[in-house]
């Protein structure tokens, strides 16, 4: 099968073999999401080496025999990215996303989604209600991890929030968070990413009106992806608020721990939601994720398309096996 791998600090589409269930159930890829992070493991970052991507949206090839399923064959799917160990308190509690022995969907020991066939666990995938398109389906992972700040912080109708970044994960979380019916402002640099927000009634505005508004925020969600961005947030975040980390990317970010200290503000990392609210949300139209698609390439022009996302002006790029 064809697989957009990343291998020996090269970037190539190659001919592998099929994956070998092994006890997890097989999906055939029907679409899948070039994300930065995808960007950042070619630069090096997570030092993962083997297939790419985690943003897809398949269908059910094959099953272990004598498992009970939420899924069946033929069924369309989207899967939870991190897989457990099974044996250890996070896993048995429910929450593999940080078991110390997991892998996760090409990102760490495990080949990824932007290939003909993938494998999770059973317990992985989740089935994507009829309503739901698939181009609309393969945006369950990233807007599962927008949406997993409303895990780690609270935010209600009186909760004033500014997210930083107006690419794809920004754009998700200023959407998701409004849902709250929390006013929330997105800051970026270009305007017709910005205009993105403002069509679902979200305030938006450029970096340099954000220098007005120093000190006015609660929570400030810091997704740009760029070191820069956490500065912005420490300028934007009044004394004992909260900083949502959401960017990574490879190589290290300076960070004025003073200013913490002083300000009394409450640092937390975002990393991987829950998909059910986030299949909710794609269900009931709470949010425009088709509004982010740019471009979609054949998976066999995958290093094509992985140059073009990282383009100022594009957003997301689909791959079609």
């Amino acid at each position: 099968m064809k697989a957009l791998r990343y291998e020996d600090q090269k970037l190539s589409v190659a001919d592998v073999s099929q994956p070998q269930a092994n006890g997890e159930a097989l999906v055939r890829v029907t679409l899948s999401g070039i994300c930065n992070t995808d960007l950042e493991i070619a630069r090096g970052y997570a030092g993962f080496q083997g297939t790419l991507g985690h943003e897809f949206v398949g269908v059910v090839e094959a099953l272990p025999k004598s498992v009970f399923t939420r899924v069946l064959p033929g069924q369309r799917v989207v899967g939870e990215i991190n897989a457990g160990c099974g044996s250890c308190d996070l896993c048995r509690a429910g929450d593999p996303r940080h078991c110390p022995r997991r892998t996760v969907l090409g990102i760490v020991a495990r080949d990824g989604a932007h290939a003909e066939f993938l494998k999770l666990p059973v317990a992985n995938l989740l089935p994507v209600p009829d309503e739901i398109s698939d181009e609309c389906a393969v945006f369950t992972e990233p807007l599962a991890a927008a949406y997993g700040i409303l895990e780690r912080t609270a935010i209600t109708e009186d909760t004033r929030v500014a997210v930083i970044g107006d690419g794809k994960l920004g754009l998700l979380c200023a959407q998701v968070l409004a849902t709250t019916g929390a006013p929330v402002v997105l800051v970026g640099k270009h305007p017709p990413k910005l205009q993105i927000a403002e069509r679902r009634g979200i305030e938006a505005i450029t970096i340099d009106k954000a220098h007005s508004r120093a000190r006015e925020f609660d929570v400030v969600v810091e997704a740009s992806g760029s070191p820069t961005g956490f500065n912005l947030a420490l300028d934007l975040v009044h004394p004992r608020g909260v900083l949502v980390l959401k960017s990574t990317f490879h190589g290290a970010t300076e960070m004025d721990a003073a200013r913490i200290v002083v300000d009394e503000i409450s640092v937390v990392g975002s990393r991987c939601g829950r998909f059910a609210p986030a299949l909710e949300l794609l269900r009931t139209n709470a949010v425009d994720v088709e509004s982010l698609i740019s471009e979609e390439f054949a998976l066999t022009d995958g290093v094509r398309a992985m140059q073009r996302v990282a383009q100022v002006d594009v957003l997301k790029v689909l791959l079609r096996p």
